[in-house]
């Protein structure tokens, strides 16, 4: 097994609905999978509720101090791991997008405002009043997967939808944008960066595949972003080298190749420019 894996829902299958759903309370979770403290990734989204406990969750390098009311809402391919205290609990569900997107049929789970890799936190803190409304959802899901009634499996992803739209309510009273173009154009950047980012560094292609000019793109980055183009695709690089160097098989070299880099001595003056460490001090300080 690779230091730092790629989990699928599979690897963590027990009793539930079906391969691309698996539902637990946190202290189940832990006692049947215990290695999931360790620095890994997911290829499933995955939705924690904290309850009780305390401890930290660092997620693509940023630390969040876990707390009851801590929600976590991971994409795939967040690398993420651990510290909690013994008295940890609270649930946790991984699913797939195409079990979401089939369900759904209507609508995706991208949809959701609050899956955003270029701009969005993955946490949330609910209060207590907060809790009291997602709390019956997170507690009917347990109940459901572990019966045998009728329709379970779509009892399940109705909670699980009514889960993301009181995260979406809470997101939006957070973060207020405007519903104009500026929102569309963001989102459709987002999807090019995730496709094109290794292979194209400039912000000019970015502007081209979208049609708009370079001076637009770098209005619509800055007032929703408040980053420049170049800083939102730099920033997409950076964090990609940084999970890559979490592989110790990989040298610096062939991460740079990877990323598309022809000059290694450019790809580390970029990644210390951005982190004040060279990619080899920055693997060293992760051991």
């Amino acid at each position: 097994m690779k230091k730092y894996p790629v989990y699928n829902i599979q690897r963590f299958h027990c009793n539930s609905v079906n391969s691309d759903l698996y539902i637990n309370t946190f202290k189940n979770h832990l006692i049947d999978h215990s290695f999931v403290e360790e620095p890994h990734r997911h290829n499933s989204y995955v939705l924690v509720f904290f309850t009780k406990g305390s401890g930290t969750h660092e997620i693509d390098f940023d630390v969040f101090t876990i707390l009851p009311g801590s929600l976590f809402f991971l994409q795939p391919g967040q690398m993420h791991h651990w510290d909690l205290s013994d008295d940890i609990d609270g649930f946790v569900i991984f699913y797939s997008q195409e079990i979401y997107n089939l369900y759904f049929g209507q609508k995706t789970i991208d949809e959701y405002p609050f899956y955003s890799s270029v701009n969005n936190s993955p946490e949330m803190v609910f209060d207590s009043a907060e809790t009291k409304s997602i709390l019956p959802y997170f507690e009917s899901i347990i109940a459901e997967n572990g019966g045998n009634k009728m329709m379970k499996q779509d009892k399940i992803m109705n909670m699980l939808d009514s889960i993301h739209i009181e995260i979406a309510r809470k997101y939006n009273a957070i973060h207020v944008h405007e519903a104009h173009s500026y929102n569309v154009k963001i989102k459709n950047f987002e999807v090019l960066l995730e496709q094109y980012f290794k292979a194209e560094k400039a912000a000019s292609f970015y502007a081209s595949q979208l049609h708009i000019t370079l001076k637009h793109l770098n209005r619509i980055c800055t007032e929703i972003l408040k980053k420049t183009t170049t800083q939102v695709i730099t920033d997409r690089i950076v964090l990609e080298a940084k999970r890559m160097l979490m592989d110790k098989k990989r040298t610096v070299n062939e991460i740079a190749t990877e990323l598309g880099f022809d000059d290694y001595s450019y790809f580390v003056r970029l990644f210390k420019k951005h982190t004040a460490m060279t990619p080899t001090a920055f693997r060293v300080s992760k051991k």
